[in-house]
């Protein structure tokens, strides 16, 4: 992101947008917002909805730093350390960001306030938290108005749990396909006809999935549509019970019991452990990507020693059991994330810019690629040269483990398939790599035949 450019995710609310200025995040809001604006602050809603961690808090900044003369006053939130999308969270992640979307929207009728939308993109996560991002989303209550929230809410939240729960949990990857949340119709098409008869799902995707196919060509009558505030509580109400009733499904999968099935001798192992530890302190870095992450031992290891560790694996269920052990070990720093870095999240939206890929939200200070690198250059066929070039638009510095042929866990991925990797050797791999870096420690790893590496980007 450019040092003075309005973010690309930020366009489509005529309320504001959130924009850079010398490197600085800020929110214009516009004088459209302005009674909402005054009512949010002056009601205790903003100060009930950010004292509790609910809402990202902001400061006022000077009306100077405004970027449009229709500017009613310019705020300063709080950064997040690092943006995630849906279609990167877990099943809890999802569940999660549901339950805090909808407590905020019940705390702000209490105030007369009502969310005008319910985007899984407003919510990110801090602290290892869900946390409601976007100020200017909420406007005052009006009972002659429906709710109009409710088809986004359940798109982006109720639809995706839905299919994650009784589908696929692989589901959520719907989004990078549908930015605006998954259609109803689509969703009653994938679910199992049992869902029919869960009254819940029935009322709020099958029976909401009709009505929208039947007003698709007629013009919207507002006041048909009011709900008054009992009833807008007992649909909160009862999107609330239909989100904690759904829950995830735990299942075998190879790389969620990686630890428990791994060749690693325990000398080994706490070898490797050790090493991570003594590279990440050389480095002191505040930002690392842990690639390959698993369910998140190295992330935990080195947890003391970053700021912020984002900690990525290609297994929904990994990711799960990290996300779940992060908030039972009460663990701040460490942001659990589904990705497939042989097909990383792109730019997706408008221009292919509403919601950034993985690269322009880095680079981070240090990558760890610990047991990976066999799985890119044997399973996906993917040559050092190219596998060198990701890592090197992506870190500063790469803290990565090479497997020899002989190792187990190699032999294993070629059990299945003919030997065609005659460039899979040390060597090979070490003339790739110092195209793009300089390798500033290689250490045999005690009992194996395993190589750790620390290496530094070289600058172009």
């Amino acid at each position: 992101m450019s040092c003075n450019n309005n973010v690309p995710g930020s366009f489509r609310d005529p309320s504001g947008f959130l924009f850079f200025k010398e490197g600085t995040l800020y929110r214009q809001i516009n004088l459209e917002y302005k009674e909402n604006y005054d009512y949010f602050i002056n009601s205790g809603l903003y100060s009930e909805l950010s004292g509790s961690g609910l809402l990202i808090s902001h400061q006022e900044a000077d009306i100077s730093h405004r970027k449009s003369d229709n500017a009613y006053k310019v705020i300063k939130p709080e950064p997040v350390s690092f943006i995630s999308y849906p279609y990167e969270w877990c099943f809890s992640q999802l569940k999660d960001a549901a339950l805090t979307t909808l407590k905020i929207q019940k705390k702000a009728l209490e105030h007369g306030m009502i969310l005008k939308d319910a985007s899984a993109y407003n919510i990110q996560f801090k602290n290892s938290k869900p946390i409601f991002v976007d100020t200017l989303s909420l406007e005052k209550y009006d009972e002659k108005q429906p709710w109009v929230a409710y088809r986004q809410f359940c798109q982006h939240f109720l639809a995706p749990l839905a299919l994650m729960n009784y589908t696929d949990i692989r589901l959520n990857q719907l989004f990078r396909i549908f930015i605006d949340g998954i259609p109803l119709d689509l969703t009653s098409s994938l679910l199992p006809l049992r869902t029919r008869l869960i009254p819940s799902l029935f009322l709020h995707i099958y029976l909401h999935a009709r009505s929208q196919r039947y007003f698709a060509d007629k013009p919207l009558n507002k006041t048909a549509h009011k709900i008054n505030r009992l009833s807008l509580q007992a649909l909160v109400e009862s999107l609330e019970s239909a989100v904690k009733k759904l829950t995830y499904k735990s299942q075998h999968t190879e790389w969620a019991d990686y630890y428990k099935d791994t060749n690693y001798s325990s000398e080994a192992l706490e070898h490797k452990k050790d090493l991570v530890v003594e590279f990440v302190d050389m480095i002191k870095p505040e930002l690392i990507w842990d690639l390959g992450a698993n369910v998140g031992l190295f992330s935990r290891i080195v947890a003391d020693q970053a700021k912020q560790i984002v900690s990525f694996d290609i297994d929904p269920n990994a990711v799960e059991e990290n996300y779940l052990t992060c908030i039972q070990k009460g663990t701040t720093n460490i942001l659990p994330l589904l990705l497939d870095f042989t097909n990383p999240s792109p730019g997706i939206g408008w221009k292919n810019q509403e919601r950034a890929s993985i690269f322009e939200r880095g680079p981070a200070d240090v990558a760890l690629a610990l047991a990976v690198i066999h799985h890119l250059a044997i399973s996906n066929n993917l040559p050092f040269n190219k596998i060198a070039d990701f890592f090197n638009a992506i870190c500063d510095f790469l803290i990565i483990e090479f497997i020899p042929k002989s190792d187990s866990q190699v032999q294993r991925l070629l059990s299945s398939r003919e030997d065609i990797f005659t460039d899979y050797t040390q060597q090979a791999f070490e003339n790739e790599f110092k195209k793009y870096f300089t390798f500033q420690k290689s250490i045999k790893i005690k009992d194996s035949k395993r190589i750790l590496y620390l290496m530094k980007r070289k600058l172009t």
